[in-house]
């Protein structure tokens, strides 16, 4: 237990202490017969319709304000993983907040310089692409006959019973330079946004915690929020950290194969690997798709075109199916049928960003509903 967390138990203790006591009950209760202990939990139905009302409406405000709520809640997955660097730096006697802010100044200053040394790769990268699609073509004209018939189909199946009516197509000037302004515009802000309520999350501790456990009524229920509190930092920070390790060694592995099979640029497609692997399931799936491409755009041997996507898949293989779950098995069993439809749900909600934190927000769930008794049962649904 950390010393902040001591703190917030200790002052709950006092807190119970100098509060009055419950009063007894005035008619004795049954004891608590050893069957009921394995009753199951029959929850009050209007209880449960008004709790899925609540999560109905905190997913439509979740969706209409994502510009607002995304940032906030990157800024929350970040201070998880930043809080125990912090907390060390504090033990060197470091200001907490000159802590908090090296420490963003590092994360972030990393990131732009990634960015900024991969431009130009990636930019080079995008020129070649339009031109090198005839030649994508003729090396993949063995699919045009299966491509075409389903397609015949498809035409076929929509123009049934009905005549095809021409479309008037509007044509409107600057428009793709107006998003393209706009959506740099939300990023930045975006950025901007989770800098600064990350560096106060950071600075404020474990202030928002004391608070609630000062507000709270009974000794348990305190007990309880602190323990939920320490066991999402623990296992998310974990999950993270772990993770990117995880994704550092995919990326190397994959630079090393990109530069032995001739594609050009490892970094860049070291770095690809890394950002797509911390999407579950559909990152890697993306992943052999570009790295196919760019093997039939790159390498002349058709055989060996498609030996930077099989290395790649068995890059992943060997992350994904052993190490990975050997590493984080004691911590994580989430049902994975259920981190797909996360990462289809979130990816609707927030784009990509969501798909990342699709994972981290469902492990959040389920520690929540793992602790409180009445949502037991959806948190063993949740477990893998």
């Amino acid at each position: 237990m950390t010393a902040d967390a001591r703190n917030a138990a200790a002052a709950a203790s006092s807190i119970v202490e100098l509060a009055p006591a419950d009063p007894a009950p005035t008619t004795a209760e049954p004891a608590e017969r050893p069957d009921d202990a394995l009753a199951p939990f029959v929850p009050d139905l209007q209880t449960v319709f008004l709790g899925g009302t609540f999560i109905l409406l905190l997913l439509a405000a979740c969706y209409g304000a994502a510009e607002l709520v995304l940032p906030i809640v990157v800024a929350f997955v970040l201070m998880l993983v930043l809080q125990p660097a912090v907390r060390f730096l504090q033990r060197w006697h470091v200001p907490r907040g000159l802590a908090a802010a090296l420490l963003i100044i590092m994360l972030f200053g990393v990131l732009g310089g990634l960015g900024t040394v991969l431009s130009a790769p990636a930019a080079s990268w995008a020129e070649k692409v339009p031109a090198g699609l005839p030649k994508l073509q003729e090396r993949l004209k063995f699919l045009s006959k299966p491509i075409a018939a389903a397609q015949q189909f498809v035409a076929r199946a929509e123009n049934l019973g009905s005549e095809a009516k021409p479309v008037a197509v509007a044509i409107e000037g600057n428009r793709l330079s107006d998003r393209l302004l706009s959506g740099t515009r939300n990023v930045v802000s975006g950025v901007l946004e989770t800098i600064l309520v990350l560096f106060f999350l950071l600075v404020s501790g474990d202030t928002f915690l004391r608070r609630l456990v000062e507000v709270l009524p009974h000794f348990k229920n305190k007990r309880q929020v602190v323990d939920i509190s320490q066991q999402i930092e623990a296992d998310i920070s974990a999950y993270l950290m772990t993770i990117t390790l995880m994704n550092a060694g995919v990326g190397v592995a994959t630079g090393i194969v990109a530069a032995a099979c001739g594609l050009g640029d490892p970094a860049l497609w070291g770095a690809v690997a890394f950002l797509l692997n911390y999407v579950p399931i559909l990152g890697p799936t993306i992943g052999v798709v570009i790295f196919l491409l760019v093997g039939l755009l790159s390498i002349d041997t058709l055989w060996a075109a498609f030996l930077p996507a099989g290395l790649y898949l068995a890059i992943h293989m060997i992350e994904g199916e052993t190490v990975t779950p050997m590493l984080l098995a004691r911590r994580f069993t989430i049902n994975p049928v259920l981190v797909i439809v996360a990462l289809v749900f979130w990816y609707w909600m927030w784009g990509v960003p969501g798909a990342i934190l699709a994972t981290p927000m469902l492990a959040v769930t389920k520690i929540i509903c793992d602790r409180i008794q009445s949502l037991a049962a959806f948190g063993h649904f949740i477990e893998g």
